[in-house]
């Protein structure tokens, strides 16, 4: 019988699978812009370890080792940023960045008063425009960091978490 993934909130012992983890998943994005020096591949351990204490962080498990995370903080206005969704690449294309994203967007609406959702990716991701639209975000403008590489980021409103989650 084959363990299942579960999702909770990460602890501070979880940082270095998170920051391997990290390192993994964004050498794809790295590649697909040409730019290994995102930030993802560049954060420190002791910067994760700060973003651990300022937010709300989730972890997926798949018995001890950790296959995905998330990670979002709540503004004054109410607005959740989102970031780092990451999927272990053997774990992708089965629902689980999806299940992440929904457990976030979920404790953020109810624990810190998110009103509204926001989170961006880069332009020649597909899979994560897709998954975003699935989820109900819609693009509201781009950044164009450098000549490879434009942010699209997309927001939706927190009343449309039960609706995407149902979906």
């Amino acid at each position: 019988m084959g363990m299942s993934v579960t999702i909770s909130a990460a602890a501070e012992t979880d940082a270095e699978q998170i920051l391997k983890l990290q390192y993994l998943c964004y050498q794809s994005e790295a590649e697909l812009y040409g730019d290994y020096s995102i930030e993802p591949l560049t954060q420190s351990l002791d910067d994760l370890r700060a973003e651990l204490g300022s937010g709300c962080v989730l972890v997926a498990r798949l018995g001890e080792e950790v296959v995905g995370s998330v990670r979002g903080t709540v503004d004054d206005d109410g607005t959740a940023v989102i970031t780092g969704l990451i999927v272990h690449p053997r774990m992708q294309r089965h629902g689980l960045g999806g299940r992440l994203l929904g457990a976030l967007e979920t404790r953020l609406a109810g624990e810190w008063a998110a009103r509204r959702f926001r989170l961006a990716t880069g332009q020649r991701s597909e899979g994560n425009l897709r998954l975003y639209r699935k989820w109900g975000y819609e693009p509201t403008g781009t950044e164009e960091v450098t000549r490879k590489l434009t942010l699209v980021t997309l927001e939706k409103e927190a009343t449309a978490v039960a609706f995407a989650a149902s979906a």
